[in-house]
């Protein structure tokens, strides 16, 4: 099941690769899933499910008597919030270089706040990561991610690695994926270690998300704190009709 698995969005990547990029790149339409799959060498189950993904994302529209349209006004769209995407991979999707600047990683206890998005008890160990992200050298991106230690599944594991993406830690050493978050998105002044972080002016604007991430169950996993500098990164949603 999960080979099945990590094939289906191993095909679902090389398929939105082609359509940005590859065979597909001039067309407004896909061909048939038979052909899809004799093209990438996978069952026509494996591109079912692979278009119905695709579908999910908004990067096509599948309608019958119609075919499978593909939306380009949603395939050029560089950064969207609507979906998972690792830090540096959203910087460098905008053709900027994406660098960890600072990353700092410890052990505390979860406050009531922290407890309460993860679900634990107030003053259980867990980790706290704070990362600077920058774009072209210039800060971006501000995150304080909050792992449970009780999620570990490792006995011997390296806390440097924390440094690293948080979904690396996350499935090496805790046997885990965030399988979807929840966010809360608002405009705040920044206070004064953030303002410090960005080597701007207390008070001054930014995006802030509060994110708490879920596994497949629906257990939290990860709880994120992330503050985004204006006017590096331009955040577009995808809303659909249900």
């Amino acid at each position: 099941m999960k080979q099945t698995l990590q094939l289906s969005e191993q095909v679902t990547q090389r398929l939105l690769q082609e359509i940005q990029s590859g065979i597909y790149f001039n067309y407004n339409r896909l061909p048939s899933e038979v052909e899809i799959a004799e093209y990438l060498g996978v069952s026509r189950t494996v591109i079912r499910d692979c278009l119905a993904v695709l579908e999910r994302e908004g990067f096509i529209s599948r309608k019958h008597g119609v075919g499978t349209i593909i939306n380009r006004h949603v395939i050029n769209v560089k950064t969207r919030i609507d979906l998972e995407q690792e830090f540096l991979e959203m910087i460098e999707s905008t053709g900027q270089k994406a660098k960890i600047a600072y990353a700092d990683v410890r052990d505390i206890n979860a406050d009531k706040q922290i407890a309460e998005k993860l679900h634990i008890k107030e003053d259980e160990p867990i980790f706290q990561v704070v990362r600077m992200i920058t774009a072209d050298d210039k800060p971006a991106i501000l995150c304080t991610d909050h792992i449970a230690k009780k999620l570990l599944k490792e006995t011997k594991y390296n806390t440097e690695e924390l440094k690293l993406p948080i979904f690396h830690f996350l499935r090496k050493y805790c046997h885990v994926e965030v399988y979807m978050d929840l966010t809360e998105v608002k405009a705040v002044g920044a206070d004064e270690t953030v303002a410090e972080f960005f080597h701007i002016d207390v008070g001054s604007p930014l995006l802030y998300m509060d994110e708490v991430g879920y596994n497949f169950k629906g257990t939290p996993v990860l709880y994120s704190q992330e503050y985004y500098m204006d006017g590096i990164l331009k955040h577009m949603m995808l809303r659909k009709k249900i």
